[in-house]
């Protein structure tokens, strides 16, 4: 037993005892430190072979998943691909694309989706933000506020939108797609999420005030309603892919404005072409005519579109029907396009299906068209990329920059989340 100071009492007849105790206690120590230390003993076979080894330090190691080597696969790949397309199709000093001479809108749409992609992936936009501002610079190009100053009644409607090729030097542009037209609001849409850049925005909203003054309303015609292919005034055909995109852009403007007009426009449209082109194997047909001709030619984007549009609906509505019909659609459009079927396909026409259908799957939390998606890609690099980085396709194969961006954008849209899509 040991004494400390700060137990002593106050009394004195404690502190007396507490003397002659702690006395006793300092000759007990004395006594026991001045013992000899005995040998230490030799220890036993037994003890010897149970003591434990020292360890190994561990050096901890980041566990790579299948997923995490995938995503850092197809973020160099999209990287190559973009960065072949800017060498090689991007004309030196300027903003627009070489084509004859300049890139169809088509085609710059899809470089424009390809450059907002890759800057959607893990927080890419400020390496990308001068690329992003040189894609609206060449934008400006296309842009037409007076139809090239065609006679009037050449074309159905005189309101502002983007020519099918520059209107500008190179002018006049001619007709303007509405599924191109589409395709550059549901970029612009993008960037405003990614960037909210107003300009950007306010182009979105000009895009789909020309889409909705597109609208067939003649009822002497079959299946009133829909949007036509262009603008002019013999172009009579409706087609799918003039609607679902117009659609899937109208909900993008309604999440970001709360404008319901925008949303009931885009259920409209969607409705539309569920009753004139659905055909009985679940799959959509390519467009119908004014007598209720229809041209029963299935494409994967146009399946696509219509996924992503039914998926863009229920987010926005809550109304499960809409992600039933999505789910009913993909179901049939992944029984019917195999691998073979989408390489036959120009690469443009599996970036839509392949992003609309992932889509879904963010939503669903089914993935077959991730797998569906990697494969086609996996193949691609392998069979139809050149030492350049550049991409061929077709018979004879041949490089063009709407192969080159939609390749860029497969491999974006692998390397990026769903949730950036629209």
């Amino acid at each position: 037993m040991r004494c400390h100071s700060r137990n002593v009492s106050r009394y004195v007849l404690a502190l007396a005892g507490c003397t002659v105790l702690l006395a006793v206690c300092v000759a007990a120590d004395q006594a026991v430190a001045a013992r000899p230390t005995p040998p230490e003993a030799a220890p036993s076979a037994v003890s010897a072979r149970a003591a434990p080894k020292p360890r190994k330090r561990r050096v901890k190691r980041r566990r790579v998943t299948r997923a995490s080597a995938l995503l850092a696969l197809n973020s160099t790949r999209a990287q190559r691909a973009f960065a072949a397309m800017q060498k090689y199709y991007l004309l030196s000093g300027s903003s627009l694309y070489s084509g004859e001479p300049f890139a169809s809108l088509w085609a710059f749409s899809q470089a424009f989706a390809a450059t907002v992609t890759l800057a959607s992936a893990r927080g890419a936009v400020t390496q990308l933000r001068a690329e992003l501002s040189q894609r609206l610079a060449g934008l400006s190009y296309y842009f037409d506020s007076n139809n090239s100053n065609e006679p009037e009644g050449t074309f159905t409607s005189s309101l502002p939108g983007y020519d099918g090729i520059v209107a500008s030097p190179a002018g006049p542009g001619g007709a303007k797609f509405f599924d191109d037209n589409a395709w550059v609001g549901i970029e612009l849409s993008r960037l405003y999420k990614l960037t909210h850049n107003a300009e950007a925005l306010a182009l979105a909203q000009g895009i789909m005030a020309f889409e909705m003054a597109g609208w067939q309303g003649n009822v002497n015609q079959a299946c009133p309603g829909g949007i036509p292919f262009e603008n002019e005034v013999a172009a009579t055909g409706r087609n799918t892919v003039a609607n679902a995109p117009t659609a899937e852009l109208a909900v993008q403007l309604y999440r970001i404005t709360g404008d319901r007009a925008q949303l009931d426009f885009a259920t409209m449209a969607y409705e539309w072409v569920r009753r004139c082109l659905l055909l009985p194997s679940g799959l959509y047909a390519d467009s119908i005519r004014p007598r209720g001709q229809i041209d029963p030619t299935v494409w994967s984007y146009n399946q696509g579109s219509m996924i992503g549009a039914g998926t863009l609906l229920y987010q926005a509505t809550g109304n499960s029907a809409f992600l039933y019909e999505a789910r009913q659609t993909a179901r049939a459009a992944t029984a019917y396009f195999t691998l073979a079927r989408l390489e036959s396909e120009i690469p443009f026409f599996p970036a839509v299906y392949f992003r609309n259908l992932m889509y879904l799957d963010s939503v669903t939390h089914d993935p077959p068209g991730l797998t569906l998606a990697q494969a086609y890609g996996d193949n691609a690099w392998a069979t139809w990329l050149q030492g350049n980085g550049v991409f061929v396709w077709g018979s004879p194969p041949s490089s063009e920059l709407l192969v080159q961006s939609a390749l860029t954008q497969i491999y974006g849209l692998l390397a990026s989340p769903a949730s950036t899509y629209f």
